[in-house]
């Protein structure tokens, strides 16, 4: 008898711990970081991934929010690290406490190597409203709950935290907020128990996927602008030797000279600001010659009808205060010339 009562709890519990996963059900394609671990029972019910972009790493609470620049001002500027972003957010519906699930990625943080950056709960100026940095309000995140879950959640239990690991094909950093609710609410389909947002920032250099640009597309450029942008042209950080990838761009280039023979052009290089205006001018007009060299050696356009010029960082046609706007920066323009 004892047995069968033994064999019927255990079937009992497996059915219980069924039942329960079975409603912890995670968004429609979305799926787990291979960096960091879920906590135990929770669901994903937010998700997003983009292959490059930009965040804003909190480092301090922000002291106020600016109503004539519309910004917020920070104690410590955030950091802007770039690369692959993944945004999860996770539901552990019942009993969890946020200060309980904070604490387990604190500790998860810790053993897979990371350094933690920011934590608000040793943080005595950090409130509901200037310890969290991230947009939850206005963010196109693919969730089947409310998207101002976070904002409206109860102000005692918001916790966040930043940290970072160092590796050498990139640092990753990972930004963790915490929230939770006493009850549920219909309105914002939200569960009595904690709400987890990890973002996390794989960085990486942007990779170029600008489509070759034709030489029949050069001549319209340079006929309707008086210029051409190229971004076909690789060159490793600091230096200017051509990198193999970049035959396509210059073969187009070579065609709209064969195609021209009274063209002459100024081949002018740009920077972006890194490393000083000196360096960039020097860079810059590196990188155009060997543009040139190329041409001449490779191609067989006479040198008589090339220029180098090198206009370093003067000329940009981005912000600077990005990696996205400096990559757009860092470009060869053909100028036509007498």
């Amino acid at each position: 008898m004892k047995s069968l009562k033994a064999i019927l709890l255990f079937f009992f519990i497996i059915a219980l711990v069924t039942f329960r996963d079975a409603g912890a059900v995670d968004l429609a394609n979305s799926k787990d970081s291979p960096l960091l671990r879920r906590f135990a029972g929770s669901s994903i019910v937010g998700y997003q991934v983009k292959s490059y972009d930009e965040y804003n790493l909190q480092t301090s609470t922000f002291s106020r929010y600016n109503l004539e620049s519309k910004k917020r001002e920070y104690v410590k500027p955030p950091l802007k690290p770039a690369g692959r972003l993944t945004r999860l957010w996770y539901e552990a519906a019942g009993d969890t406490g946020s200060l309980e699930v904070f604490r387990n990625y604190l500790n998860e943080f810790a053993a897979r190597g990371f350094v933690i950056l920011y934590n608000s709960k040793k943080d005595p100026a950090a409130t509901r409203w200037n310890n969290y940095l991230a947009p939850f309000g206005a963010m196109d995140i693919q969730t089947n709950r409310s998207k101002y879950i976070f904002f409206a959640a109860e102000e005692s239990g918001v916790c966040v935290a930043s940290a970072k690991k160092s590796r050498p094909e990139g640092d990753v950093y990972v930004h963790l907020t915490v929230v939770e609710w006493g009850k549920s609410d219909a309105v914002y389909k939200a569960k009595r128990g904690a709400y987890v947002a990890v973002d996390i920032i794989e960085t990486q250099p942007m990779v170029q996927k600008m489509v070759t640009v034709s030489a029949a597309e050069m001549s319209q450029s340079i006929t309707a602008a008086g210029k051409v942008a190229l971004y076909g042209i690789y060159f490793d950080a600091n230096k200017w030797d051509i990198k193999p990838t970049s035959r396509p761009a210059l073969q187009e280039i070579a065609t709209l000279l064969k195609q021209q023979p009274a063209l002459k052009l100024h081949v002018v290089g740009h920077t972006d600001n890194i490393g000083g205006y000196e360096f960039n001018t020097g860079l810059s007009k590196r990188r155009a010659e060997a543009v040139v060299a190329s041409l001449v050696k490779e191609f067989g356009i006479s040198p008589l009808r090339l220029t180098a010029n090198g206009a370093a960082y003067l000329a940009p046609v981005a912000s600077n205060a990005t990696e996205a706007g400096r990559a757009k920066n860092r470009r060869v323009e053909l100028v036509p010339r007498s």
